[in-house]
């Protein structure tokens, strides 16, 4: 594939993953109102956010990434944002607690298509010095998703957060917030046409010579190098899972936290996200893929690990430091370094199981690799904080406290198993670009 249908490739992904992220995040600015018609607790509206999408979510990416390892791989994208976009739709006809959350489970059971595909896909185009560029890029979707979702939502929001009922053609009776989940649905249908043009890069990839990338392994054959590598893809899976935890925690609290701490309203709160989100947590993540290869090209094997431990760091300091400030003004000072170090990793997250994986089972291993990311990322982050808010300090003020500790928590575990896994990648990778090497060589 020439270098423009690879990163026509890359900008239809980030398309997909900014669809797939505005569906996802937007839950987070209809607490209150969700709370209040529905008449349930911060820990069920976590389960909302945090279990009933992440484990479908994580546990379908495994059969998933065996069908991205030897299925047309634009067409399972294609065929994900069309069930995502329709069951986020299906969310605005839910009329109770159960009802919602089983449109969750849909959405995460679409969402699961994306990932495996994008990293398999990226992955078997560009080089790995360019790697983390390419992978910052198809992951600026996730924050450019997230703060879209958290300014259109606040817009929004504004103008349907009140009780009663409404009568929509061909749906019947919804609460005015319900609406918000029509209009961010939609679009995905459009994303899903846009993924069909994508070409296949299966057949011309770069490694397409290695050891049969075009075949698929077997789960068990996948299995078994995992565990030859258990060191290098579970420091991997485990640190950035627990960085990933503190975003998850600080996507979904950190409008209600504005609301009840500094009296913010809905508005200013969702703008404030989305306009850092789209803004700053792009200039991060970029930060973080170029970085990633400039250490590459220096000859750090374990460059993403490197800028996962300083993104880890920087919010350690600021992402716990925010919620403790006297001031809104003041906190939403910090929150730009907060945006900038919680975006930093994730290009080079994803580079590094790409890299830590033979070609031929990049989908299912980057599908093992999110089922524990995701899975405890998704269901810890949410669920952690507001555990803490209503069993530990059991008062909703005491959020921002919340925030704080499991902050500085997740991140000093994220620096430690990150740092115990540099080695063991290291060895990893070097392996497989001498197995890569040899192949080569013998093919001529």
């Amino acid at each position: 594939m020439t270098p423009a249908q690879a990163w026509y490739a890359v900008a239809i992904l980030t398309i997909a993953n900014v669809s797939g992220f505005v569906d996802r995040q937007i839950l987070s600015l209809l607490v209150e109102p969700i709370k209040r018609d529905l008449h349930v607790t911060d820990t069920q509206v976590s389960l909302l956010m945090g279990l009933g999408f992440v484990v479908f979510y994580s546990l379908l990416g495994l059969p998933i990434g065996r069908w991205v390892d030897r299925g047309h791989r634009p067409r399972i994208v294609a065929l994900g944002a069309a069930v995502w976009s329709v069951m986020t739709m299906l969310t605005g006809t839910a009329s109770t607690y159960g009802q919602l959350f089983l449109a969750r489970i849909g959405v995460g059971a679409g969402e699961a298509t994306l990932g495996p595909a994008a990293v398999s896909i990226i992955a078997d185009q560009f080089p790995q010095k360019r790697l983390g560029v390419a992978m910052s890029t198809y992951m600026m979707g996730t924050f450019l998703g997230s703060g879209v979702a958290y300014a259109l939502g606040a817009y929004v929001v504004g103008r349907v957060d009140k009780p009663g009922i409404l009568t929509v053609p061909l749906v019947g009776a919804v609460y005015p917030w319900q609406l918000v989940f029509f209009f961010v649905g939609l679009p995905g249908l459009l994303v899903a046409l846009l993924a069909l043009t994508m070409r296949e890069p299966r057949a011309s990839s770069p490694h397409a010579s290695q050891a049969g990338t075009t075949a698929q392994s077997p789960f068990t054959e996948v299995m078994a190098y995992l565990r030859a590598n258990a060191r290098t893809v579970g420091a991997l899976s485990l640190g950035f899972a627990c960085s990933a935890s503190v975003n998850y925690g600080v996507g979904a609290w950190l409008a209600t936290f504005l609301i009840r701490t500094h009296a913010w309203t809905v508005q200013e709160a969702g703008t404030l996200q989305g306009v850092l989100t789209f803004t700053v947590g792009p200039l991060g993540v970029m930060l973080g893929g170029r970085l990633t290869d400039r250490w590459s090209k220096q000859g750090q094997i374990d460059a993403p690990l490197r800028v996962g431990m300083l993104g880890a760091l920087g919010m350690f300091v600021f992402a716990g430091l925010y919620p403790l400030v006297p001031t809104g003004t003041l906190a939403a000072a910090l929150l730009i370094p907060v945006n900038i170090f919680a975006a930093m990793p994730w290009g080079a997250a994803n580079a590094a199981i790409a890299e830590a994986m033979p070609p031929r089972m990049r989908g299912q291993g980057s599908a093992v690799y999110q089922l524990v990311v995701n899975l405890l990322s998704g269901v810890l982050g949410p669920t952690v904080v507001a555990l803490l808010t209503d069993h530990v300090f059991r008062d909703p003020l005491a959020l921002r406290y919340s925030l704080s500790l499991a902050a500085v928590v997740g991140m000093t575990l994220a620096m430690a198993l990150l740092a115990w896994g540099r080695p063991a990648f290291r060895l990893t990778v070097q392996r497989l670009r001498d197995a890569g090497t040899d192949e080569t060589a013998d093919a001529r």
